[in-house]
């Protein structure tokens, strides 16, 4: 079901739950091409072989924005933006400069920049909608161009993409207000409602103005950031809940066209090496920046990438604005290699050491290392790799009696004192290579038997064959299917469906090795190395107690999935109508015949357009879904076919209008957030409006949704944010619609499943005119 070009759902950001990824698609032109979230991967890096297996170009300097080895950073974030082309990867149009990361001690010293959009306001407003309006970007019309040009002529990046993205605003509180308002009336009846209208007027009268004053000030204060920045950090590493399921999604790679090619040692050689042209094209600066065109006829073409390259790196960047070309926010990305969040106390640490040279491979729950670049910082030959990964695959040692990666999916505090006793027991030198290597290969023994499985195996696995904490590990089975789960804490999805597409790419259409190829011959006992930890009892019983809880889990969550094919994209742009906004008015319609309610409801869209910008929440549930889901579940006698179809077409304005508002930094959710945060930070008492019940019911997002489009994604998903919550992974494609729905016992997903289809089908039939029963 979920083949060719799938979308891949990811978590949404509501604390304590994950942050998604996805960015709602609108039903924009087709010369709208929207969002570069997830571009579909051109000529990846083939640039990146000039680089990677020669000597450095001399003017790739070591890559600035390189985070000293041990330090407590906060990560950084996403992008978007509306009617244009977007394009990225690997166009010659400026290359990517990495940005310094933030310094530890405070947002006040971290690097000054302009904060300032060339095109001012409206221009980084009209790249936000242009990135969030559709996906359709990331559905193969942006394609990538080869960078090898870029790298063979070694010139320096033409416009720093992390110097001019504006600032994130900080919406009028007013506005925040009406807008919070608006999501609260489908969920409350009047007596409810008026109460919370009251605390939320008199919040606004009062100390709700007190501290969006101070916030507005901190925030001019601070234009080399964004003012969600900090407590968004702090939201996810003081969150004590196990990153498994409740933040850590995945996404599972399409399989080599080249079906001789969908080895496991093939795949995952190949893979590797890809992956590591893609670190080294980004640390020398030629990775291209995320590129909005809001005019592509005149800014993405050949004729002026060959005329921006001769014009000073000082103007360029004037050069690419004078004809409406918008480079995205790309600040997350330095934290995909190296990395890893560290558990600690009340609150973790994100760990990055770009000094490692070592790649960490997971089998059988055994742990081994060798080095994947040598010491004058080229990568390994990919024969040698090919002969260290068949090495680790022949190994015939036994599965350890007590896996150590169960640990990274206990509680944080757990395990941020087992780690403790780890590192007391001797094993810090071996620590020390798992939480700095390049990335974390994991080599599964045992093939895919179907999506579901698939799903369950890229989402926790067996816990033992895993380590959650890494920023990301690529995972492959016995029979070459591929996936990431990633850590979500120090990004937004954007830098990895990045990275996967052109991973893909990269690994299928430029092999480093071939069916025929031969490992070379080098004595790999001695390259690889196999990490012993010293266990004591006290970590043994950890263990075992992780392993018990891992297993109650996972046993407890269920995957189910859909694919309706009487219609998708094209026929709703036919019928004018959003195919994001029909998608989410079959999810509210669905729970309604389910369960008989409107619950709170949570869709994820970008926000990086803007300099640090994270994420926005979009609210699906409204007034007009409410009307409408009411007239297509209990009231069909009493409509006409047309005035369904008014009532849908209501529904889509109403989304169309969410998302451009989100998109835009002109959401609620994140400015009230950080109002909360800044008033507990202040140590004043929590204030009387978030201790409403309808606020805490607003964020216990029973249906959390996301969805990224991407030709190298076969599948995505996440878990549940609540326990008694669905996880909505879903894509529209051309003539098909698919969904893949988490769910703890308290719901019944395969129930809402087969609801989601019915709706979808009513939808869809009352948008050809056809007459439908009850």
């Amino acid at each position: 079901m979920w083949t060719g070009r799938s979308a891949a759902v990811l978590p949404h950001p509501v604390p304590p739950g994950p942050s998604p990824m996805a960015i709602p698609s609108e039903g924009t032109s087709a010369r709208s091409c929207p969002l570069r979230l997830l571009p579909p991967p051109r000529n990846p890096m083939a640039s990146s072989l000039a680089i990677s297996e020669g000597k450095r170009p001399a003017s790739a300097a070591s890559s600035p924005g390189v985070s000293p080895p041990h330090m407590a950073l906060p990560p950084l974030p996403p992008r978007r933006a509306v009617r244009g082309r977007m394009r990225g990867s690997h166009s010659p149009l400026l290359p990517t400069q990495p940005q310094a990361p933030p310094d530890p001690k405070g947002a006040e010293e971290l690097p000054q920049r302009s904060g300032r959009h060339p095109a001012g306001r409206e221009g980084a407003a009209a790249a936000a909608v242009a990135a969030s309006a559709g996906r359709e970007a990331a559905q193969g019309r942006q394609n990538m161009v080869p960078c090898d040009s870029l790298c063979k002529e070694h010139h320096d990046p033409d416009v720093p993409s992390l110097s001019w993205q504006e600032g994130l605003p900080v919406p009028k509180l007013e506005d925040t207000i009406t807008r919070y308002l608006n999501a609260q009336k489908p969920l409350l009846n009047d007596d409810q409602f008026r109460k919370t209208e009251e605390l939320a007027r008199a919040f606004e009268k009062g100390i709700g103005r007190e501290l969006h004053e101070e916030l507005v000030a901190q925030d001019n204060q601070n234009k080399h950031t964004s003012y969600i920045t900090g407590p968004w950090f702090d939201m996810y590493l003081k969150a004590r809940e196990p990153v498994l399921l409740n933040f850590n999604p995945f996404m599972s790679f399409n399989p080599d066209p080249k079906s001789e090619y969908n080895d496991q040692l093939i795949r995952a050689t190949n893979m590797t090496v890809s992956a590591i042209r893609f670190m080294k094209t980004f640390r020398a600066g030629y990775l291209e920046p995320e590129v909005f065109h809001l005019n592509p006829e005149k800014s993405d073409t050949e004729i002026f990438k060959k005329i921006i390259r001769f014009v000073p790196s000082s103007i360029s960047w004037f050069g690419a604005y004078m004809v409406n070309a918008y480079p995205l926010d790309m600040s997350q990305y330095f934290r995909l290699f190296n990395s890893t969040r560290l558990p600690k106390l009340d609150k973790d640490e994100l760990y990055t050491d770009e000094k490692a040279k070592h790649l960490l491979v997971l089998r059988n729950g055994n742990f081994y290392v060798f080095d994947v670049i040598d010491r004058d910082g080229n990568m390994l030959k990919p024969s040698e790799i090919h002969a260290h990964l068949k090495y680790i695959l022949s190994d015939n040692c036994p599965a350890p009696a007590f896996p150590l990666g169960y640990l990274t999916s206990e509680n944080r505090d757990t395990w941020a004192s087992l780690r403790k006793n780890l590192l007391d027991n001797g094993n810090a030198e071996a620590l020390q290579k798992v939480d700095s290597a390049v990335f974390c290969l994991c080599l599964d023994d045992f093939p895919i038997k179907d999506l579901v499985h698939l799903s369950h195996t890229m989402l926790h696995g067996d816990g033992a064959n895993r380590w959650y904490d890494k920023s990301f590990s690529l995972i492959i089975t016995k029979d070459g299917t591929a996936g990431i789960n990633f850590e979500h804490s120090w990004g937004d999805g954007v830098a990895v469906l990045r990275f996967q597409n052109e991973v893909f790419k990269d690994s299928t259409t430029t092999p480093a090795i071939s069916p025929q190829s031969q490992p070379a011959s080098v004595d790999s006992s001695r390259a690889v190395q196999k990490l012993d930890f010293k266990l004591n009892d006290a970590l043994k019983a950890g263990i075992t107690k992780a392993k018990q809880k891992f297993d109650a889990t996972v046993e407890s969550l269920s995957l189910n999935m859909i694919q309706f094919q009487e219609g998708g994209k094209e026929l709703l742009k036919q019928k004018k109508v959003s195919p994001d906004a029909v998608a989410q008015l079959a999810f509210q319609m669905a729970f309604l015949r389910q369960y008989d309610q409107t619950v709170a409801t949570y869709e994820s869209c970008s926000t990086a357009a803007f300099k640090h910008g994270r994420t926005e929440t979009i609210r699906p549930a409204s007034v007009h879904t409410k009307k409408c889901s009411e007239a297509f579940v209990k009231g069909l006698s009493r409509h006409s076919t047309e005035e369904l179809q008014n009532l849908i077409v209501e529904c889509s304005k109403y989304h169309g209008r969410l998302t451009k508002e989100a998109a835009m930094g002109q959401g609620f959710d994140r400015h009230l957030f950080s109002l909360r945060y800044l008033a507990l930070s202040k140590g004043l008492a929590l204030p009387e409006f978030y201790q409403d019940q309808a606020y805490a019911r607003l964020n216990h997002n029973i249906i959390s949704t996301s969805t990224l489009v991407s030709p190298a994604v076969q599948l995505g998903g996440f878990g549940p944010v609540v326990s008694d919550g669905f996880g909505v992974g879903y894509q529209v494609q051309d003539d098909w619609i698919g969904c893949n729905v988490s769910s703890y016992p308290a719901r019944n997903g395969k129930e809402y499943l087969e609801c989601i289809y019915k709706s979808l089908e009513d939808i869809f039939n009352v948008l050809k005119g056809k007459k439908i029963g009850s």
